[in-house]
């Protein structure tokens, strides 16, 4: 891709014709310098209401104003500058806004770290970053304890489970995680202070006001480093109040949009998705975000839901899966559920009209990237059903499809998904190479993925390149493989990967979980003979009691690619 070919775009934006009723074709950028701009409109507008709730524990508008307040002052009285950056380490729990919003209002930069790393992977991600200060997880503390010698971490703040609840909730989440559980393996970080003492220190305290421009960095969001070592993406308050207002504007017609809104939050704060849709959106709109902490365990996940009666739910196509197969989800109260939103990965139909089925509500696709704050692509919110499709593109952003030279294809032709909007990152934390592989010169990010444009505007993904299975020179997209077997009624999960043969390169393997003990690999090889024509039907089967998934549910074909000895 080069600059002379991406510098004046052939799209007319086909796209706007299907916009719903309402939604600008573009934002107003200058509405906000930065998010944290947007914080303090909330926190004035929607001081009195809850803005989280963990566990029955809710914290206010205003509570977490003064609170991040706090924080960002202990942050600046330590020895902590603009700029700097701060690692979090945490599930869903009341701690992480308060985290993240002091951080921010201190003009710092929040590194977000998954607690279910290794020592290998925290190690680069804070060698990388040159994170200054980190707040961590007792859970996970361990870990932190293995690399601190290799790392330039020189303030530790250690948090647990109950920190923000009651003091005798907090005593019962101790005894339970500590001591029956065994969840907290031992650990010692010498020099930590608690997160508890940092807020009681920080109320003392003055927070300096920093000027944060638009084009200052706010989070380093690491790639999941499926493609080789995971990257940081630089992505600045720009980005993040564009996304965030891009996907305000999105929701206004459909009726999502008030302060009464509930919003379910059980995909990590720490993964773009929630990061940006739950987090920063419903902050924004003065919504209540539900924190489900492990949303694993699916029967407690189902009670909490049970509690109240939410809006929105935001999930990947695992986690509505899963919902859908746990006892007594189906008898949940619907009534007031306005939007299902799936990302992450493809949102398969047989669960889509399974969702539609039980709940009454569309389970609406949306598509979007580490790299563009998130949100890119999302079918209109009141979409009557599931269409197979990532939607339109958002104000103020443009989509193309094109060539391996980088030419502009036309609708109905399929290509690499390339982007251009004020959401697309800064690049890569210092990989000038890297980003220069992914981001051309005015601005067009190439994402990797296939994908056709209609004639209306609507995308379409077909497969991520790399997943791509080539067979005797026929294309083979996983994602199509998947999507037909996972309406098998004896499937309840699947994966289609490419695996190497001497005579057609490569051929189709699919790896599945049963949903019904009684399938057989006989069955299921006579089901895809009927649904498939020959170099696209598996040759080879394999059951499993589970697939591996990242952190946010989604599978990876790659790690099963490498279990049967074939490379990227």
């Amino acid at each position: 891709m080069t600059k002379n070919q991406h510098t004046q775009s052939p799209l007319d934006k086909p796209w706007l014709n299907s916009y719903p009723s309402g939604v600008p074709a573009e934002i107003d950028l200058s509405a906000y310098r930065s998010i944290v701009e947007i914080f303090d409109a909330s926190f004035s507008k929607y001081r009195n209401q809850t803005a989280f709730i963990n566990e029955n524990t809710h914290l206010s508008f205003e509570e977490l104003d003064h609170l991040s307040d706090g924080f960002a002052a202990w942050l600046q009285h330590h020895g902590l500058e603009k700029g700097d950056r701060v690692a979090v380490m945490m599930p869903n729990i009341l701690q992480y806004p308060i985290v993240i919003l002091g951080v921010l209002k201190a003009g710092m930069v929040v590194v977000n770290t998954n607690p279910l790393y290794t020592a290998r992977e925290l190690k680069h991600q804070l060698s990388d970053s040159g994170a200054r200060a980190m707040v961590v997880f007792e859970h996970a503390a361990h870990v932190l304890q293995e690399v601190t010698h290799d790392v330039p971490i020189e303030c530790i703040i250690t948090t647990a489970v109950g920190d923000m609840h009651a003091w005798h909730k907090r005593l019962l989440f101790k005894v339970l995680t500590r001591y029956i559980l065994r969840q907290v393996p031992a650990w010692q970080l010498p020099g930590s202070t608690a997160f508890l003492e940092v807020l009681k220190t920080g109320k003392s305290l003055s927070r300096r006001v920093e000027d944060i421009e638009p084009e200052d960095i706010a989070f380093l969001q690491y790639t999941g480093g499926t493609t080789g070592v995971a990257k940081g993406a630089m992505l600045t308050h720009r980005n993040l109040v564009a996304n965030t207002l891009q996907s305000k504007a999105w929701m206004k017609p459909s009726g999502i949009g008030s302060e009464t809104e509930t919003v379910i939050t059980a995909l990590p704060l720490y993964h773009i998705f929630a990061l940006t849709a739950n987090c920063l959106v419903f902050i924004c709109l003065g919504g209540i975000n539900v924190l489900i902490t492990n949303p694993r365990d699916m029967p407690r996940f189902v009670r909490t839901l049970g509690q109240r009666r939410f809006t929105v739910i935001t999930g990947v196509n695992t986690l509505y899966n899963g919902l859908l197969n746990t006892e007594g989800f189906a008898a949940l109260d619907f009534s007031e559920l306005k939007g299902a939103l799936g990302g992450g990965m493809a949102v398969q139909r047989a669960v889509a009209e399974k969702w539609k089925e039980v709940t009454g509500t569309t389970l609406v696709e949306a598509y979007g990237l580490t790299e563009t704050s998130p949100a890119v692509c999302i079918n209109p919110m009141d979409l009557k059903d599931y269409n197979g499709a990532i939607g339109l593109p958002l104000s103020s952003t443009e989509c193309a499809i094109i060539d391996d030279e980088g030419g502009f294809l036309p609708p109905g032709e399929s290509g690499e998904l390339v982007i251009r909007g004020p959401q697309v990152m800064k690049g890569y934390w210092q990989q000038p190479e890297e980003t220069a592989k992914v981001l051309s010169p005015d601005g067009w990010l190439r994402t990797g993925d296939i994908a056709v444009m209609h004639q209306d505007g609507y995308f379409r993904i077909v497969d991520r390149k790399k997943d791509m299975i080539l067979v005797s020179g026929f294309n083979v997209y996983p994602n199509e493989l998947e999507d037909v077997i996972a309406s098998h009624p004896k499937v309840l999960e699947v994966a289609a990967i490419g695996i190497p043969d001497e005579h057609s390169g490569e051929v189709v393997k699919i790896c599945v979980v049963k949903s019904d003990a009684s399938l057989t690999t006989d069955e299921l090889q006579a089901w895809c003979t009927e649904q498939f024509t020959g170099y696209k039907q598996p040759r080879v089967i394999e059951f499993f009691d589970e697939l591996p998934k990242s952190n946010v549910g989604k599978i990876l074909r790659r790690e099963l690619r490498e279990l049967n000895g074939a490379t990227d």
